[in-house]
């Protein structure tokens, strides 16, 4: 089960022989073989797969995986291509074009912000079909705070996005040299709170290039 880059590999190895992960590992080896689980196996850990510990730039934390076919594919509100854009990333989307200025390309595969330094990472990195939070509570919230660990530890400084109560729990651990921002999840349910015209995005590019980094291209 364990595919994962040498990059992320050695700074986790550790975790994966503690007990909580070897019971996780378990856990995941029967929900795979009795049940429709996402993403696909190969795909847990394409989230760090995609960005190396020393690229990333921002993190951007979810909840869970989508749990509907087709969809997940291991990066945080990202789809596969083809796939009909969920509406939390299609409030994502308004949010970027309206800070930005610009226009969004049509597909929901955000690969294209991986390859840039953006770490899609979901708190569980599993979900059974048709079940949001199915598999909250197995053993992937330690896992990922670790990663959040690891990377505040880093003193090169990042953007953290923390979007809704979930995720914003790990504001506390992240550290100053970092710049943290805020604001209720892009859902239909809360969007309207506060996510529209939070300026995520600008506010993470001047703080990139503050620190002489090259800015995310949103689009």
């Amino acid at each position: 089960m364990i595919r994962i880059t040498k990059s992320w590999a050695n700074l986790l190895v550790d975790e994966f022989q503690k007990p909580y992960f070897k019971n996780l590992q378990a856990f995941l080896e029967d929900e795979y073989s009795t049940r429709t689980i996402y993403p696909e196996m190969e795909n847990i850990f394409s989230a760090l797969n995609a960005v190396k510990f020393e690229d990333v730039k921002v993190v951007i934390i979810g909840q869970d995986p989508y749990h509907e076919p087709n969809q997940a594919h291991g990066l945080a509100f990202s789809v596969q291509d083809g796939v009909e854009i969920p509406p939390s990333l299609v409030n994502i989307f308004k949010e970027i074009e309206n800070d930005l200025g610009i226009t969004c390309q049509k597909s929901g595969n955000l690969t294209r912000w991986a390859k840039q330094g953006v770490l899609l990472l979901n708190t569980s990195l599993t979900v059974r079909r048709a079940q949001a939070n199915s598999h909250r509570g197995k053993g992937w919230e330690i896992f990922t705070q670790k990663i959040i660990d690891l990377l505040s530890a880093r003193a090169d400084p990042m953007v953290f996005l923390l979007w809704g109560s979930n995720a914003q729990a790990f504001a506390p651990q992240i550290a100053p040299q970092h710049l943290v921002l805020k604001a209720p999840h892009p859902s239909p349910l809360s969007a309207y709170r506060g996510f529209f015209g939070c300026k995520h995005f600008s506010k993470a590019n001047d703080f990139l290039v503050a620190h002489g980094k090259t800015p995310i291209d949103w689009h």
